[in-house]
């Protein structure tokens, strides 16, 4: 049993048994049933030291009093920084991997990271929650912008083609005449005696666009002096049209209308005046009924004296 005599305990309700052993094999097979055992070590208890290291995985018994040692000795700032740094960019690749932030805020997050901005993993993920609802406004505020500008431009355009409308005035450079410029040139002499003079292209080709604006320019001018002389002569000539003629009908209408109201009120009181005059009647002749039924009631007879013996 590789232990001393004192740590063997033998079955007292089966000493007969035991003391028939007279062989190894015997010893053994009594061992294997319980009836010989090998006595525990006097061994101090655990369950305190359990109970106390339980309660400092709480945070219990670690005050300035339980300290020995510097902060640094006790635990390394590089592991806690090791363990942070691990967790928040295990985080970013996480959530770049499943599409939740695209490459370029990765990146600016993740020098924000190394840099010490955020203390913990809700913080960056408050962070990215808040990053990400501003990419969206944004997103929306320009294409918002986009639209009013391409609204403007085409209402622009618009007021610009009807006010070349109006003048009259087609929209775009005038078109360029071909011209002769062999007209332009000097004639030479027969005899060859005088030198031709060399023909200025350009000047020539401005005085012929002068011309053609000048003439656009009158063709305008008068189209504008026409419209006003036409507004001019319709201001002087009054317009006879029914419009004047309906007010007069209308007027005509609202006094039909007020003489019959008139008529109406005169025609209410008369008859009033003559339902009160029939029951004035009525109540008089009931009044003199009764008195008539009195008058003709005959009078009570006296009673004779009786005439004595």
């Amino acid at each position: 049993m590789k232990c001393g005599l004192g740590r063997v305990w033998l079955d007292p309700t089966e000493m007969g048994h035991i003391s028939m052993a007279n062989s190894r094999h015997n010893v053994r097979k009594m061992i294997r049933n319980g009836l010989i055992i090998k006595k525990p070590t006097n061994a101090p208890s655990r369950y305190r030291i359990r109970k106390r290291l339980e309660a400092k995985r709480k945070g219990r018994h670690s005050g300035t009093g339980k300290r020995r040692g510097t902060a640094e000795a006790r635990l390394h700032s590089k592991i806690l920084w090791i363990r942070r740094i691990r967790v928040l960019r295990r985080f970013l690749q996480r959530y770049r991997d499943a599409g939740k932030i695209d490459a370029h805020l990765y990146h600016d997050l993740y020098l924000k990271v190394k840099g010490n901005v955020f203390k913990n993993k809700r913080v960056l993920l408050e962070h990215v929650i808040k990053a990400k609802t501003e990419a969206v406004k944004r997103k929306h505020q320009m294409a918002q912008n986009e639209a009013l500008r391409a609204k403007n431009a085409a209402l622009k355009a618009k007021r610009v083609r009807k006010a070349l409308a109006r003048t009259g005035f087609v929209a775009g450079p005038a078109e360029k005449k071909e011209v002769d410029l062999g007209a332009f040139e000097t004639k030479s002499s027969s005899k060859g005696k005088d030198k031709k003079k060399p023909v200025d292209i350009k000047k020539t080709e401005k005085k012929v666009e002068k011309k053609e604006e000048k003439k656009v320019e009158k063709k305008v001018e008068k189209k504008e002096e026409k419209k006003v002389e036409k507004k001019v002569e319709k201001k002087a000539e009054p317009k006879k049209t029914e419009k004047k003629t309906e007010p007069k009908k209308v007027e005509k209408k609202e006094e039909k209308k007020v003489e019959k109201k008139a008529e109406k009120k005169v025609e209410k009181k008369a008859e009033k005046k003559v339902e009160k005059k029939a029951e004035k009647k009525v109540e008089k002749k009931e009044e003199k009924k009764p008195q008539e039924k009195k008058a003709s009631k005959p009078a009570p007879k006296k009673a004779e004296p009786k005439k004595g013996k």
